[in-house]
C-alpha cells in the first residue's frame, strides 16, 4: 500500500523516497520502451513519470485512437520494476502542440465552464480505467495520479480543481492525488487543492523553492515534480540548450541532501513527431513567436537515441547512495543502422495535388476560415481567392498570419504586401509551426485571422481546403507521382530503400528547405534549415530487414528554403542520408 505520510512517503508503512524520472511514452517507439526503462533503472530511479496528451488520442470529438497505449507502458514500468506517476492532465504543458488540449475544444480552456469540463469528463472516463486498474493498491506500479497541471501559473479557478480532483476519484483513483507548480506563492495558491499533495518544479535554487512549498504545506513529503535538469530548443535558436552536466548534479544532490523525493524532467526526452507545440516571449507571453524543435532531447541524462550522457553518469553516482543495493548494469544498446544509406526520391507530387488528393475537398465561406474550422490539428491549409475588378494595384495585407503563409499571384510566388491588381488569383498556402503549449495564448486558433485585405479593403469568397499531416500517415491514395522538376521541389517525394541491418539512424536532408519526413507511414517530424537542429532520429524498430522501406517527404518551401551554407558545402540537394547511431 502506497500512502503520503506526514512528512514521508509510505509503502506498507515503511518510508520510501521516490527517485523518479520523466519518460513519455509517447516521445518513444513502442519497440524501444524496454531499453529506456531499463537506462531509469540504471540511472538508479525506482519510478517512471508521463504525461497523457488528450489530443493524441482524442483527434476527433468521440473518435479515440489507442487509448490503450498508455496501459501497455504501465505494464512495461512493472515489468521493469518501477513505480509509475501518471499525469493525465487535461492539460500537460510538455511543449506539445496545445498543452495537449484537442483543438476541436470551444469555450473558456482549463475553467468550470461546461463546455470544457464535459468533454474533460467523457474523456477521463475513457482514458483512466487504464491507470485505475493498474493502481498499486491493486498490484500495479501506479503510486500517484496528478491533478492537472501547473494551474496556478494559468489560472485561479479553485471550483475547476475541486471539480478535477472529485472527477478522478469518481472514476477510482484511489492511491495519493497531486498538484504541481513553480515555487512562487501565487502560483501554489492558485493551483493546489486541499486535501492533495503539492509539489513544486523548478531547475535551480532548491533551498528557496523547497521553503516556498513548506510553507505553503507546512505537512506532507517534500517533492521536486520537475526537476529540469535540461532545456528545450526552439527553431532558429542558436545552438542547442545545454545545461552543465556538474551543475545539474549538484542541484540533484542538494535536493536530495534536504529530504525531497524527486523527479527528473526530462530523464530521456525522445522526439516529438511533429507534435511539438511553441511559445511567446516575453515577462507576459505576449512577444515573439518561437516554435519547439522536433527533438526533444532536453539534454536528458539519456539522449535521444538512449544513449547515456556525462551527466548520466555524474547523476549515478548521486543516485546510488539512495538504491537498496548495488544499481543494475546498463542495458545493452539497441543496434545501430549497419551502414549508412543515401537515398535520392524521384517520384513526386506538386503540393496542390497533394491536397486535391487527401484533403478532403475545397470549401469557400466569407472569411477565411480557421484551422480548427477546417479541422486541421496539425499541417497547412491553402487559401484561394480571386481580387474583383477592375481596379488599379494595391498591396496584398495579410495583418496576422499563424505561423506562415507563401502567396502566390496567378502561379507566380510574392512577399506579403505586394501590389496587385483586380482578376489576380491568389493562393495563401498557411502552415502551423505548432500551437502554443503555455500561457494565456493557449488555445489561440490558426490561420489567417486578421482575414485578406486589398489595401484597406476586406476580400471576401475566400476558397480553403486543409492539408492534416495524419492524411499521409500510413497509406496514400492515387497521385500522380512524377519525376521531381528540381531537387527537393516544393511537394511530396517518395523513395525506397532497403538495408539488411536496420538499426538506429539519425536522417539529414542536405539541400532541402522545410518540410516532414515519414518512413514506413510513421511520422519522424518536422525538419528545417534554419536549424539548429540538423538531424531526425530515426528508430531501428520502424525500418525492416525483409522488403522495401518506404521514405516520404514532404517539402514547404523548395530548394530556395534551403540554408545556402549548405549548398555551397557541395551537399548533394535531393538527397536523403541516413546515418548509425554511434554508441
Amino acid at each position: 500500500m502506497f500512502e503520503v505520510g506526514e512528512r514521508d512517503f509510505l509503502v506498507d508503512g515503511r518510508p520510501v523516497r521516490l527517485l523518479s524520472g520523466a519518460l513519455h511514452y509517447f516521445r518513444v517507439h513502442e519497440g524501444q520502451w524496454a531499453h529506456r526503462l531499463g537506462m531509469l533503472r540504471a540511472l538508479g530511479l525506482n519510478c517512471v513519470e508521463t504525461y497523457v496528451p488528450w489530443n493524441l488520442h482524442e483527434p476527433e470529438r468521440g473518435r479515440y485512437e489507442d487509448v490503450a497505449a498508455l496501459g501497455r507502458f504501465l505494464d512495461a514500468a512493472a515489468e521493469a520494476g518501477l513505480y509509475a506517476i501518471v499525469r493525465p492532465g487535461p492539460y500537460i504543458c510538455a511543449e506539445w502542440e496545445n498543452g495537449g488540449l484537442p483543438v476541436w475544444l470551444r469555450g473558456p480552456l482549463r475553467t468550470r465552464d461546461a463546455s470544457y469540463t464535459e468533454p474533460v469528463a467523457a474523456w477521463f472516463r475513457r482514458l483512466l480505467p487504464q491507470v485505475v486498474e493498474r493502481q498499486a493498491d491493486r498490484g500495479g506500479p501506479v503510486v500517484m495520479v496528478q491533478v492537472e497541471n501547473e494551474y496556478g501559473s494559468f489560472g485561479s479557478d479553485a471550483v475547476y480543481l475541486e471539480w478535477l480532483a472529485g472527477l478522478l476519484r469518481e472514476v477510482g483513483v484511489t492511491v495519493p492525488l497531486c498538484t504541481s507548480d513553480g515555487p512562487e506563492d501565487w502560483m501554489l495558491s492558485g493551483g493546489t487543492v486541499r486535501g492533495v499533495l503539492a509539489t513544486v518544479n523548478f531547475g535551480s535554487g532548491s533551498a528557496e523553492a523547497l521553503a516556498t512549498l513548506r510553507r505553503a504545506r507546512p505537512e506532507g513529503p517534500l517533492m521536486v515534480m520537475e526537476f529540469w535538469c535540461g532545456w528545450f530548443t526552439h527553431w532558429g535558436d542558436k545552438a542547442v540548450e545545454r545545461r552543465d552536466a556538474a551543475d545539474a548534479a549538484a542541484e540533484l544532490r542538494a535536493i536530495l541532501d534536504a529530504g525531497a523525493s524527486v523527479n527528473l524532467y526530462m530523464a530521456h526526452g525522445g522526439s516529438n513527431g511533429g507534435w511539438e507545440g511553441a511559445n511567446r516571449l516575453g515577462e507576459w507571453h505576449d512577444g515573439a513567436y518561437t516554435a519547439t524543435t522536433t527533438s526533444y532531447d532536453y539534454d536528458a541524462p539519456i539522449d535521444e537515441a538512449g544513449r547515456p550522457t556525462r551527466k548520466f553518469h555524474l547523476m549515478r553516482e548521486v543516485l546510488a547512495p539512495y538504491a537498496p543495493g548495488p544499481l543494475p548494469e546498463l542495458p545493452a544498446a539497441p543496434p545501430a543502422l549497419g551502414a549508412e544509406v543515401s537515398v535520392r526520391p524521384e517520384a513526386w507530387a506538386p503540393l496542390g495535388a497533394v491536397v486535391d488528393a487527401v484533403g478532403g475537398g475545397e470549401r469557400e465561406s466569407a472569411w477565411a476560415p480557421s484551422f480548427e474550422d477546417l479541422g486541421v490539428d496539425r499541417g497547412l491549409v491553402r487559401y484561394r481567392l480571386r481580387v474583383p475588378g477592375p481596379r488599379a494595384p494595391r498591396p496584398l495585407r495579410l495583418p496576422e498570419i499563424r505561423d506562415l503563409c507563401e502567396v502566390y499571384v496567378d502561379g507566380v510566388r510574392v512577399a506579403p504586401g505586394t501590389p496587385v491588381g483586380g482578376g489576380a488569383e491568389v493562393e495563401l498556402w498557411v502552415e502551423s509551426l505548432g500551437r502554443v503549449n503555455y500561457g494565456p495564448r493557449l488555445g489561440e486558433p490558426k490561420g489567417l485571422p486578421g482575414g485578406v485585405l486589398h489595401a484597406t479593403q476586406y476580400l471576401h469568397g475566400v476558397r480553403a481546403t486543409p492539408l492534416r499531416l495524419r492524411d499521409l500517415d500510413g497509406a496514400l491514395p492515387a497521385l500522380p507521382f512524377a519525376a521531381p522538376p528540381v531537387p527537393g521541389a516544393r511537394g511530396l517525394h517518395r523513395a525506397t530503400f532497403a538495408t539488411a541491418a536496420p538499426g538506429d539512424a539519425w536522417l539529414s536532408l542536405p539541400g532541402w528547405g522545410r518540410g516532414f519526413v515519414w518512413l514506413n507511414g510513421e511520422c519522424l517530424g518536422r525538419y528545417w534549415s534554419q536549424g539548429p537542429q540538423t538531424e531526425l532520429f530515426v528508430p531501428g524498430t520502424v525500418l525492416r530487414a525483409e522488403g522495401e522501406n518506404e521514405l516520404r517527404v514532404l517539402e514547404l518551401a523548395g530548394p530556395k528554403g534551403a540554408d545556402p551554407e549548405a549548398q555551397a558545402e557541395g551537399e548533394e540537394a535531393g538527397a536523403v542520408r541516413l546515418r548509425p547511431v554511434e554508441g
